[in-house]
């Protein structure tokens, strides 16, 4: 068994890290506080303080949001933003027109406290994760 006890040792694979210190990790911006039913602005970037490439070769690939509420048995998917093009082309790796950035900006709105989780794909590091409480006001 896993040290989450899922069973599946997913939890094991996700890494976690200081954004200041490693590109991998999602930076979740967004109020601590909130008042119940009013709109969340959340946004979420990556290599915010150390740059994460986005080459062909090394890209984040998505990004997705979740929501647990406190006391509440579930945690609910917010979303999942994917990123496509990196350079790609028909000429070769990098020599493509077109490169996304991978930051996304979304809203939700919540009746309850909770927590807010992120995770990001890195086509070659694997999933990395945060995550942000957010209370009422």
């Amino acid at each position: 068994m896993d040290s989450c006890g899922c069973g599946l040792g997913l939890c094991e694979k996700i890494q976690k890290a200081d954004w200041q210190k490693e590109k991998h990790v999602p930076v979740v911006d967004c109020p601590e506080k909130v008042k119940p039913g009013e709109p969340v602005q959340v946004k979420v970037t990556l290599g915010k303080a150390v740059s994460h490439p986005n080459t062909t070769e090394h890209h984040i690939r998505w990004v997705k949001a979740f929501f647990s509420p406190e006391g509440d048995r579930f945690t609910y998917e917010l979303g999942r933003f994917e990123f496509n093009a990196h350079g790609e082309s028909a000429e070769g790796a990098n020599k493509g027109p077109l490169y996304t950035s991978h930051e996304v900006a979304f809203s939700f709105r919540t009746s309850k406290a909770g927590t807010l989780h992120v995770l990001a794909l890195c086509n070659i590091h694997g999933l990395w994760a945060s995550e942000k409480k957010i209370a009422l006001a």
